[in-house]
């Protein structure tokens, strides 16, 4: 049985206590956050104990830690529990800063400890067999990559100011997924974007709406397209255009009725927010977790993974602000 501590008891955190609790081989033996009265609620709910993250840390008898706290802490608290011999799910991005993350790295290696960040659209089923229809070459040679990730709305500008950029907190998603699905890394990358959903937005510093194009040694091309709004819920889709054929997967709607009359053919709305559309995907990266922990196997998605993925999404500032595609 594994004994977790939560560091971080806000929205994703709540979501992973369900996991942790609901896992037959993980418990939930602490919770930690900011708001004391944020920890003892959730650690009420599932029979643990709020402590302070130091004490979790710390504590020898807890063998695991998962860290949903702010992104400015994750470095530090990776390094500070990878050194206490406890192995760490960390929610994405590994930090805000690439030379934070390396320093990271470099601190993570020295520990021989595991770590595994969280993509969990890496785990999401429809996704997983796109993966694997694409790997056992049934398209053949993957040639182009288009990922759509809209949100329903933007977050609060106060968010924006400490999120690290459009890049780093949403379309590094989509770096990640893009890294998995053509199994390589781009040679080329170049960013455009703009703020036309929210004037305050580009105030802070950010754009909104944002399309990547990445190229590879192989010729092949992936394209992200990003927006911090669409009106008509949770845009997530996948399209993989091989030598052979396509593979597409696409939204997770409301419902799967579909009304057909002479005025058209009308369907339902795609699912409203990541909560919706990703708990199974969380459920399936919190048991490879526990799995790669116990059984002792790889684990599916490295810090290496997420650092690549945060080198994309530098990458991508660097192209936006400077009008000029970057070689990697």
């Amino acid at each position: 049985m594994l004994k977790v501590g939560l560091l971080g008891a806000g929205r994703i955190g709540q979501v992973h206590a369900v996991n942790i609790a609901n896992n037959p081989r993980s418990t939930l033996a602490a919770v930690s956050d900011v708001q004391a009265e944020a920890a003892e609620q959730l650690a009420g709910r599932h029979g643990a104990q709020a402590r302070s993250s130091e004490e979790i840390i710390a504590d020898p008898e807890i063998d695991a830690v998962l860290v949903a706290t702010s992104t400015d802490t994750h470095s530090p608290l990776i390094e500070a529990a990878t050194a206490a011999g406890k192995a760490v799910l960390c929610e994405k991005p590994v930090d805000l800063s690439l030379e934070r993350a390396r320093a990271c790295q470099k601190a993570v290696a020295a520990s021989g400890q595991p770590v595994m960040i969280g993509f969990n659209r890496r785990f999401d089923p429809n996704f997983s067999v796109l993966k694997r229809a694409s790997m056992a070459g049934e398209i053949g040679k993957s040639e182009l990559l288009s990922l759509t990730s809209f949100d329903p709305a933007p977050p609060p500008v106060s968010y924006i100011k400490v999120s690290g950029g459009l890049f780093r907190d949403m379309m590094i998603h989509d770096f990640d997924m893009a890294n998995f699905l053509m199994g390589a890394r781009p040679v080329t990358l170049r960013a455009t974007g703009s703020s036309i959903v929210d004037p305050e937005i580009g105030a802070a510093g950010d754009v909104d709406t944002a399309v990547v194009t990445m190229t590879y040694a192989d010729g092949s091309i992936a394209v992200i397209k990003n927006s911090r709004r669409a009106v008509y819920g949770y845009d997530q889709r996948i399209e993989l255009l091989g030598s052979e054929g396509m593979l597409q997967a696409g939204n997770m709607l409301e419902n799967s009725v579909v009304k057909s009359t002479t005025a058209g053919v009308v369907s339902a709305k795609p699912t409203y927010f990541f909560l919706e559309r990703y708990m199974p995907a969380f459920a399936a990266e919190w048991e490879a977790f526990v799995s790669a922990v116990l059984d002792g196997t790889p684990m599916p998605v490295t810090l290496e993974d997420g650092i690549a993925a945060l080198e994309l999404a530098e990458a991508a500032t660097h192209s936006l602000r400077a009008g000029e595609i970057v070689t990697l």
